[in-house]
């Protein structure tokens, strides 16, 4: 298995009243960390793990992660889509105002 830990902050995305500009460059930001990720032989599982002093309802971790899952994909070189690649997401508390993410990734789908 393969960790990373990232200094980003996922947050729930799917009823954020806000700029486009501010979700673009959320988003970008996103996409550009996944740079981290090194390529890795397929089938592969990934791990996303939201770490954040207060847990997020499942469906909202999930699509906080859109743009980081995007990114590492195209790390892979796969569409998030492909069936070689299985997601799931986890969370864990951190500290006050310690924002984070984990992504582990280990052979085998």
């Amino acid at each position: 298995m393969i960790a990373y830990d990232l200094p980003l902050r996922i947050e729930s995305t799917m009823n954020k009243r806000e700029h486009w500009g501010k979700r673009a460059q959320r988003t970008k930001l996103h996409r550009f960390a996944s740079i981290a990720v090194q390529p890795h032989p397929l089938p592969c599982v990934v791990r996303l793990i939201r770490i954040a002093p207060r847990k997020l309802d499942d469906d909202n971790n999930t699509a906080g992660f859109k743009a980081l899952r995007d990114g590492i994909a195209k790390r892979l070189g796969v569409d998030d889509a492909d069936p070689r690649v299985r997601w799931e997401y986890d969370q864990e508390r951190g500290r006050a105002k310690e924002y984070a993410v984990r992504i582990e990734i280990r052979g085998g789908a």
